[in-house]
């Protein structure tokens, strides 16, 4: 692969489900996903920690990773553990972009149903089932951890503790990048770069763009899906604008840099000038949609988890030999990139069953050895989320050139502020995590595309969040 600016230049800018256990491993996904590697020993200290809960079972829900393979290796090391401790632990999978995830899972919890652990999207999830009273205090396997591992990731800092307490384990962090096709923009004499404005982005989106050649450039949609929601989200920090104040309890939503980010962004999917770079069906995409035809090799531009790089090493997709990637991008309020990543963090639920069993799972599931067939699978989708945990194994370090600039991302200092006085990442809310849940960032742009004007469509959003703040407590 050639050499990327953003790598060699200077550094960042800144529910199928199986029981496992001695029965055996139900696949997840089709019979071609190939064999995961063998996941390595159950550390001792763990296998003693676990005598008087031989013969227990536990309950555990994963969120669906965008890589059957990468589900496969976490069920081995699920098996892995569970057979070595001669428990039983079933795992079963789910979709957090459902958009009713929080509401079933509470309800779940509330009933007494619940699984005893899962893993959840830091910024996404965690601070709604707190608010919630849906989590177990775990600051007590996060020191033990921190013993061991030394520091997590320091956005998990943010989205994970509440009144001083970690609600959530961090597990591994997940990269999200912006991808360009290098091999189109040489066609067109445009040298890649390492950050650019959304201004720039989209006007070399439409100078890449070739419809006779099935070249689209401009590969997102503003239809719901998790890919869109943060994507119109960043886009609006970049301008200056949020849905939350900073302490993450009052809507601020309805500004003048929210409308100017609104008005531009709906420009693109209005404007006849940009209708060249819209791939068809765009308006009715759904997650995996910029994902598959990213790998199809239609699209010059997408924004997304390292799932689609992960599929296009994995996959060997030649898309992979002509990814540029850089960080995000950058607006009238920014000097660099709001890229922050997320994590998926450990979550035990109140009521659960065997919460000493779960503990000592999460404690294996972020160790090196038991993260590297994941990480393997989903290179750059799952990587540490503990500083001595990149040390461990030389695929953390040097299995992909866009794994150090993700090491980096872990570790810068925090918060990354804009000019008028935005900082990122906000305090967690509830109350913001239930607004991209609920996909009002999506449904604001399908009005502004339908000819709502963007003061208005803004107005109209602003108003849904106040009350979807006052139902999480947060009263405006």
């Amino acid at each position: 692969m050639e050499d990327h600016p953003l790598w060699t230049r200077r550094s960042f800018l800144a529910m199928g489900a199986g029981v496992l256990g001695a029965a055996g491993l139900a696949a997840c996904g089709g019979s071609t996903t190939p064999a995961p590697p063998a996941p390595a020993e159950v550390p001792k200290e763990l296998l003693d920690a676990a005598v008087s809960l031989k013969g227990t079972s536990m309950g555990m829900l994963s969120q669906k990773l965008y890589s059957e393979a990468a589900n496969a290796a976490l069920n081995s090391s699920i098996k892995k553990f569970a057979d070595a401790t001669g428990t039983t632990i079933g795992n079963s999978l789910v979709q957090a972009d459902a958009g009713d995830v929080v509401a079933k899972i509470d309800a779940e919890v509330k009933g007494g149903t619940a699984r005893d652990l899962a893993f959840m999207t830091d910024s996404r999830f965690v601070a709604q089932f707190q608010a919630l009273g849906d989590l177990e205090d775990v600051s007590d396997v996060v020191r033990a951890l921190t013993a061991t591992y030394g520091e997590p990731t320091a956005e998990s800092k943010n989205f994970c503790v509440f009144d001083g307490k970690w609600f959530a384990i961090p597990y591994h962090f997940i990269g999200i990048g912006s991808f360009l096709r290098k091999d189109w923009m040489r066609d067109k004499g445009i040298s890649p770069k390492e950050v650019y404005s959304w201004e720039e982005l989209r006007d070399l989106c439409l100078a890449i763009s070739d419809p006779g050649k099935r070249r689209f450039g401009w590969g997102m949609t503003v239809n719901r899906s998790g890919d869109a929601n943060g994507m119109i989200e960043a886009l609006i920090n970049a301008y200056g604008g949020s849905i939350a104040s900073n302490d993450g309890r009052k809507v601020t939503f309805n500004s003048p840099e929210t409308v100017q980010a609104v008005a531009f962004l709906g420009d693109i999917y209005t404007n006849p000038k940009y209708k060249p770079m819209l791939p068809p069906g765009v308006a009715a995409w759904t997650d995996s949609s910029n994902n598959e035809n990213w790998l199809a090799g239609i699209l010059g531009y997408t924004r997304n988890q390292f799932s689609v790089y992960a599929d296009s090493k994995t996959k060997k997709n030649p898309v992979y030999d002509n990814t540029h990637v850089f960080a995000d991008c950058t607006g009238p309020a920014t000097d660099k990139p709001l890229l922050l990543g997320q994590s998926q963090g450990f979550v035990v639920f109140k009521g659960a069953k065997n919460t000493a069993l779960a503990k000592l799972l999460a404690q294996y599931l972020v160790s090196a050895p038991a993260l590297l067939g994941v990480a393997k699978e989903a290179p750059g989708l799952a990587l540490p989320a503990w500083e001595k945990v990149w040390d461990a194994d030389p695929f953390f370090t040097s299995g992909d050139p866009a794994f150090p600039i993700m090491r980096k991302i872990t570790q810068q200092a925090l918060p990354l502020s804009t000019k008028n006085g935005l900082n990122f990442p906000q305090k967690a809310s509830a109350g913001q995590q239930a607004v991209v849940g609920a996909y009002v960032l999506t449904d604001m742009m399908q009005q502004v595309i339908q000819g709502t004007a963007p003061a208005q469509a803004v107005q109209a959003a602003h108003t849904k969040m106040v009350q979807i703040f006052n139902q999480q407590g947060l009263t405006q």
